[in-house]
């Protein structure tokens, strides 16, 4: 468990503000509660206040409490909104419609440096989630994709291999190309290594292993290689694997004998949606893996996304980790501009890493478009 650790240590060395717009669900509030008692974190729970407070079983001790329908904030963050959005045909009525939701004013308050963090999703979609953060955080500054990863635990008696791995992208992207998937992965190693502080061996993963199969999708994923190698030279990269080529070891050796990973990658890009959503919740549901996400990338400060089926814990866990971006961010941007930055220990970091060296493009140019599942 020592990526978690890590994690929970560097929150607890510099607990944020983190905002929690869904402070009437009860797994929420117990997870503020333990974020207090634990000292990583200084909560924030939106929502009426008798129902946030009865969710916390009368005690908000250490938390802080606002309703975005009746703060005194929500005018400035209309006007606010309202300067940001116009030019998309938002008028000030519909600025201040939408900052009295909680998603959104959450999604203000980190933006206005009121909260270091947010945290949503236990009851709205990803969608949903993800859309608030994009159009009102914004992307970084160098910034070409949002995307996600799972972090993915495996410490239980029965798993033959242990360790911390991470599988992207599980949440947002539907069906990237093959210079999304290049970004995709170089920006789940760079979260690797400041998750760890070690070295990413990165598979990408397809239904053939060194061209096993002849197809247009593996086409892709070979594409998505070469472009990642062009950009980070130094970068342990392979594809197209099959996933048991890329965990297995003595799978490895037989099928991609002269590959730079023989099953012991630890960040799997998969090629779409479809095959990582899938893929992670198996590993979670069936294989009994612990799955901390989704964590998004690319991102000018930090908003992640809770399944709606996350449990107390795994809502502890996001606001640890989301603790931890926000301080990586503050250490590494105290010019204004967000850089790499390690957590306490690791080789380096990219909460918000935008891989450079890539053409331009503009993949989330109509973030409502996207509809990633919950």
């Amino acid at each position: 468990m020592l990526a978690l650790d890590r994690i929970i240590d560097a929150a607890r060395a510099a607990p944020r503000a983190i905002v929690l717009p869904e402070g009437a669900d009860p797994r929420i509030a117990a997870a503020a509660r333990r974020a207090v008692r634990e000292g990583i974190a200084r909560p924030i729970l939106l929502g009426p206040a008798a129902e946030v407070v009865a969710a916390l079983g009368g005690d908000a001790r250490g938390i802080a409490v606002e309703d975005p329908a009746t703060s005194p904030r929500l005018q400035a963050y209309a006007e606010a909104l309202h300067l940001l959005r116009h030019d998309k045909g938002m008028d000030l009525a519909a600025a201040h419609r939408r900052m009295r939701e909680p998603l959104a004013f959450a999604a203000m308050m980190v933006r206005q440096g009121d909260a270091d963090g947010t945290v949503g999703g236990a009851v709205a979609t990803t969608a949903e989630t993800v859309r608030a953060a994009i159009q009102i955080i914004g992307l970084a500054p160098e910034a070409k994709l949002v995307s996600s990863f799972f972090l993915m635990l495996l410490c239980e008696d029965h798993h033959v291999q242990k360790g911390a791995y991470v599988f992207a992208d599980c949440g947002l992207v539907i069906d990237p190309d093959a210079a999304e998937l290049a970004d995709i992965a170089r920006a789940s190693a760079a979260s690797f290594t400041a998750m760890t502080g070690e070295r990413p061996k990165v598979a990408m993963l397809s239904f053939s292993t060194a061209g096993s199969a002849r197809h247009a999708r593996v086409d892709k994923v070979v594409e998505a290689v070469r472009i990642a190698r062009a950009a980070s030279p130094d970068l342990i990269i392979e594809g197209e694997l099959q996933f048991d080529a890329a965990f297995v070891a003595a799978v490895g050796a037989a099928k991609a004998p002269g590959s730079a990973i023989r099953g012991d990658a630890n960040v799997f890009v998969f090629p779409n949606l479809d095959a990582a959503n899938i893929g992670y919740k198996i590993a979670q549901r069936i294989g009994g893996a612990r799955a901390i996400g989704p964590v998004l990338q690319g991102l000018a400060k930090p908003a992640n996304d809770l399944s709606r089926g996350c449990s107390e814990e795994d809502a502890f866990h996001m606001i640890a980790l989301t603790c931890a971006q926000a301080s990586a961010r503050l250490a590494a941007g105290a010019a204004g501009e967000i850089r790499a930055a390690a957590l306490p220990g690791a080789a380096g970091s990219a909460w918000s890493a935008a891989p450079a060296g890539l053409p331009p493009r503009a993949p989330l140019a109509d973030p409502e478009a996207r509809q990633p599942p919950a």
